[in-house]
């Protein structure tokens, strides 16, 4: 429970409701050098606490049990591998996002998404069209850090293989560290749209029944929060700009209890506006400062809406030189020496899930549960701010092990996850998805909609 007290403490939490978690470990799981099996169980477990203090608030009753178990968190962590849309199996990465060698090392890129691709083959001086071996051949006479340097420049995403040492001695790492697990900030005071009581023998137990949430996430934390917020009742609206669709696989797997539409926010900023004064909660994951234009820093929006919940999701954190750089699990992880530490045989290696995401992600609906339990009691809006870079410092640093937490090879699964995943039809197709590993007495074990097709939605709350 070391692990859990901690982070319950990060987010403000009550030590008295820690009694009400119990865990059920299963060694295997999650096999990693790091005790990522820890790391996830926390996360997980934090946040279903969170769900059932806010459903002690507004059922007048006292918290709901949570209950943990390392099944259901370690299928939940692997919800991108796990689904299936009729009977297909989803593709994780593209081809150019992989490990490469250079000159001097190893760099890692991410070119998921097609303008992502584009850039890192315009900063290599490759055309459009051109093949994994392509970059391989003009990646071997590069430096690594140079390469970083170059595809950042170009607005892509490139990351040099670093040891924890060489990642320590960075400015970035020493501000990450600086930083608490989650940053929590008072924003102002207003009278805040109250939430009814709940029934307390309502079936299933939804804490966050009412609230709205204005979801601007992509990939992979933010939609985990969100998609997680929505499990537990919220009213989840994700909007996307009309020009970047999400990827169809990766929508069909966050997507799941909410609704999705686009919306231009410099075009129709009447429209964006009213989604906001209606809104309880509004969650960014995009690059730090990318939103700010539109009146999007938590200051701002402080105050032209002082009650509201403002959760904040990035890779490398809002400060540091690197406080503007775009990134994702994969990248942090190569970035902070986790790569090294999980790689063997001189080739860099990965953790068993996109663990830093998922964990993050968690947290963050947490931070954002606990806000609204806390803006019930003194009508307060509230900032929360989570790094997967903050993350992966306490799980390199802060969550001490004496030796790794496994022997299997690094990347193994060891997961027969089938009492945790269940299938629903709906207008993408039939969905074979994870289960939520946020689990309290009473509360949803499902999600009430499945993923409806991207932009299928109007921006409006209902």
């Amino acid at each position: 429970m070391t692990d859990i007290a901690f982070a319950w403490s990060a987010l403000g939490g009550d030590p008295a409701l820690l009694s009400r978690v119990t865990t059920v470990e299963r060694p295997g799981t999650l096999p990693s050098r790091l005790p990522v099996r820890r790391l996830a169980r926390t996360c997980a477990g934090v946040c279903a606490l969170a769900a059932a203090e806010l459903a002690a608030h507004r059922t007048g009753r006292e918290a709901p049990g949570v209950r943990v178990d390392d099944g259901a968190v370690a299928a939940a962590f692997h919800s991108e591998r796990l689904l299936h849309t009729d009977g297909r199996a989803t593709v994780s990465f593209a081809p150019l996002s992989r490990f490469w060698r250079t000159a001097d090392g190893w760099v890692r890129t991410h070119a998921n998404y097609p303008h992502h691709r584009t850039r890192l083959l315009a900063a290599l001086g490759l055309p459009d069209g051109a093949a994994p071996e392509d970059v391989a051949a003009r990646l071997a006479d590069r430096t690594a850090a140079g390469t970083e340097e170059a595809v950042y420049g170009a607005g892509g995403l490139a990351v040099a293989l670093r040891t924890p040492e060489e990642w320590r001695a960075t400015e970035q790492a020493a501000e990450v560290a600086a930083r608490p697990l989650v940053e929590r900030v008072r924003l102002g005071t207003a009278p805040v749209r109250a939430l009814p009581p709940l029934d307390p023998a309502a079936a299933p137990l939804l804490p966050a029944a009412g609230v709205r949430v204005l979801d601007l996430t992509r990939v992979l934390a933010g939609p985990v929060a969100t998609r997680t917020l929505g499990l537990l009742g919220a009213d989840v609206l994700r909007l996307d700009a009309p020009w970047l669709p999400e990827l169809p696989d990766q929508h069909a797997d966050t997507g799941f209890g909410k609704r999705s539409a686009t919306l231009d926010l410099a075009a129709d900023r009447a429209t964006f506006e009213e989604l906001l004064s209606g809104a309880d909660v509004v969650v960014t994951g995009y690059r730090p400062g990318a939103l700010d234009r539109f009146g999007l820093s938590p200051e701002a929006l402080a105050e032209r809406h002082p009650a509201l919940v403002v959760a904040q999701v990035s890779a490398w954190g809002a400060y540091g030189p690197w406080g503007e750089r775009r990134g994702f699990d994969s990248l942090v992880q190569v970035a902070t020496g986790i790569a090294v530490t999980e790689g063997s045989s001189g080739q860099p290696g990965a953790l068993p899930a996109q663990a830093l995401d998922h964990g993050t992600g968690y947290l963050l609906a947490a931070a954002v549960l606990r806000a609204l339990t806390e803006r019930s009691y003194d009508g307060g809006g509230r900032a929360v701010r989570l790094a997967l870079a903050r993350t992966a410092h306490w799980l390199t640093d802060g969550m001490p092990y004496d030796a790794p937490e496994t022997d299997d090879p690094p990347g193994a699964l060891h997961l027969a996850p089938d009492a945790w995943l269940a299938e629903a039809d709906g207008p993408l197709g039939r969905l074979r998805h994870a289960l939520s590993p946020v689990n309290f007495a009473g509360g949803p074990t499902d999600w009430a909609r499945p993923s409806a097709p991207w932009g299928s939605d109007r921006p409006v709350w209902p």
